[in-house]
């Protein structure tokens, strides 16, 4: 039943993406360490021309490799937005968890 709301989740996120032409205005990704752990394979994504549009106060920027078979479980878990592809990324938008209850 778990994977089945995680494949429904991943859809309905798929579907509501915006899609950038590969490698589009993207030049080379700031790409910096692990997003949750040091291995992981989506990384924190820093601040250019192209990735300033996608920038927000209350959510980190983050990109996973294209075709990366953990995407899904990244994007149940952290509540991510898909927001573009450029240069081999999938780009999401990770809200911010509060500290305060």
């Amino acid at each position: 039943m778990k994977s089945v709301a995680l494949i429904y989740v991943s859809t309905v996120l798929l579907s509501a993406c915006q899609q950038v032409p590969f490698g589009a205005g993207a030049g080379s990704l700031p790409l910096m360490s692990g997003y949750r752990n040091r291995a992981d394979k989506c990384v924190r994504v820093g601040e250019n021309e192209f990735t300033n549009q996608y920038l927000e106060d209350g959510a980190d920027l983050v990109g996973c490799p294209m075709g990366y078979e953990g995407t899904g479980l990244f994007v149940f878990e952290t509540e991510a937005s898909q927001l573009a592809d450029a240069q081999g990324y999938v780009l999401f938008s990770v809200p911010r968890r509060s500290l305060v209850n």
